[in-house]
């Protein structure tokens, strides 16, 4: 990404995340960016392609920390609470990225599709470690892409958690307390 796409891809999550994507326009992430218009519109034909180009790239960027630290575990449980910390992390890191993508997950239109697919995929991730967690036995067999999809929404409930209650959360503790609810679930 070279230095002034940067620089719209950061504004525009800043105009996204504020006005929403139906209240942003051209004009004001040009504003934010320091840019001028033409300058936006030499890189990005419209609003909707800055958004989707947002959404791809940020996601690549937190598949691509996901994988660095994934791939450094060997054990499977490790790797699901790796997948934890990165995610929260990267939501306290990247609190105008998450909103952006909270308020975009429902409706029909195709940067909404676009968007589940995304998270679709990064699930999927989520699920090869559920599954090779339950290869070797750390925990029981069951519907491997459920499971999954009950992590990944875990970890949403915490960002918000930790989104409303910033000056009390502390990610290992959320993140420990994650593992441990999804481990020993919250039966006595």
């Amino acid at each position: 990404m070279n230095k002034t796409k940067k620089t719209i891809f950061k504004a525009a999550i800043k105009t996204f995340s504020v006005y929403g994507y139906d209240g942003a326009t051209m004009d004001q992430i040009a504003s934010e960016a320091g840019v001028a218009k033409g300058t936006l519109y030499y890189h990005f034909k419209s609003k909707e392609e800055i958004f989707k180009y947002i959404i791809e790239e940020g996601m690549n960027l937190t598949k691509e920390r996901l994988h660095e630290v994934v791939n450094a575990e060997t054990n499977s449980i490790y790797k699901i609470k790796a997948v934890c910390k990165i995610q929260l992390s990267l939501v306290c890191e990247n609190r105008d990225f998450f909103k952006v993508i909270m308020s975009q997950l429902w409706g029909q239109e195709s940067r909404q599709l676009e968007l589940r697919e995304g998270i679709n995929k990064y699930i999927i991730d989520i699920e090869k470690y559920v599954k090779e967690a339950m290869e070797n036995g750390y925990i029981k067999k069951g519907e491997s892409s459920f499971i999954a999809y009950t992590i990944f929404g875990m970890l949403c409930s915490a960002a918000i958690y930790e989104l409303i209650n910033k000056d009390k959360a502390n990610i290992d503790e959320l993140v420990d307390n994650i593992m441990n609810y999804i481990l020993k679930g919250i039966e006595v």
